[in-house]
């Protein structure tokens, strides 16, 4: 399971005193177990892992936010500090599909579910989610649907 992994990169953070590391791994134990109380009240996943892949995956692209801000705000020292942190959150995520098999996998339940135009555009993101959600970064596999049905 990633959250092991996490527990495990934590301790050895630790031991070797690597504190940018130690305190990106914090707060990625601090983002899941705030996912964890949420989903006491809503609808969790069944699967831990996929948990934990919405977790790191939402932290990711708050981090590419903000480096693409302070980058344009001249601000290259926070931006730095973020994109440290992005490699640390990324150890933990599973391998993402390339943009090809993202392809191959839209133009497959394209034809399975019938999908013609982009008002179709809702189902065939629902259905790459539901079943690929942890192995695709959402918003570029948005633009690929919608060039798939444009």
């Amino acid at each position: 399971m990633i959250r092991d992994s996490i527990k495990a990169a934590l301790v050895t953070a630790m031991k070797g005193g690597d504190k940018q590391k130690t305190a990106t791994i914090r707060l990625i134990q601090a983002a899941i177990k705030n996912r964890d109380i949420e989903a006491r009240t809503g609808k969790a996943p069944a699967d831990d892992d996929t948990l934990v892949v919405e977790v790191l995956q939402k932290m990711v692209k708050q981090r590419r936010e903000s480096i693409e801000m302070f980058t344009k705000g001249g601000r290259p020292e926070l931006a730095e500090i973020e994109a440290d942190e992005v490699a640390v959150i990324e150890l933990f995520l599973p391998a993402q599909l390339s943009d090809e098999d993202t392809t191959a996998l839209i133009l497959g339940i394209k034809a399975e579910i019938g999908a013609e135009s982009v008002k179709d555009m809702g189902k065939v993101m629902a259905l790459l989610k539901e079943r690929h959600a942890s192995a695709l970064d959402m918003s570029k596999a948005s633009a690929l649907v919608k060039a798939a049905l444009g």
